[in-house]
């Protein structure tokens, strides 16, 4: 294990280079992104403060310079009688810089946000991953669930 890993909560200062890793996750699997970097960078950091109470971002630190992230959305559950407080999580936005990768720093990461998880109190994470990192979920407790479905929907008509 590298002991000059770091694995913690982001902090505002670092929201900027937070934003810089996942513009680097888009370019990799998404292609040229249509915003452009100084205003999706301005618009990252904005929204990232604005959502800090349900979008956790932990980040992986090696000599003060930041190679990894992933966040934690939170989301309130209805209350039911055998628990009056609930709460699940979305793993989002698992990043690791390309010259750290395949060495289980990303793996570190996933635990430190399960970690994290527990800490809440969360019933359960979800993640939507990607082809190349389903081995690694899985590696770290992740399961398919047969009952556990989504809808893509898209938006047909412009919002007032």
């Amino acid at each position: 294990m590298d002991d000059n890993i770091t694995i913690r909560p982001a902090v505002p200062d670092e929201l900027s280079a937070v934003a810089e890793l996942r513009w680097q996750w888009i370019l990799e699997n998404e292609g040229v992104p249509v915003a452009e970097h100084e205003d999706f960078v301005r618009h990252f950091v904005t929204w990232a403060r604005q959502n800090a109470s349900s979008h956790r971002c932990m980040v992986m630190v090696r000599d003060k310079v930041i190679i990894g992230m992933a966040w934690l959305a939170v989301l309130p559950r209805v209350p039911s009688p055998h628990a009056l407080q609930r709460a699940s999580g979305d793993l989002q936005c698992v990043y690791v810089i390309p010259g750290e990768r395949d060495s289980g720093l990303g793996g570190r990461l996933i635990e430190a946000l399960l970690a994290h998880a527990r800490e809440l109190g969360l019933e359960r994470v979800t993640v939507h991953s990607s082809p190349r990192a389903i081995p690694a979920y899985t590696r770290h407790g992740f399961q398919p669930s047969p009952r556990l479905l989504h809808a893509h929907v898209t938006r047909t008509t412009s919002c007032p």
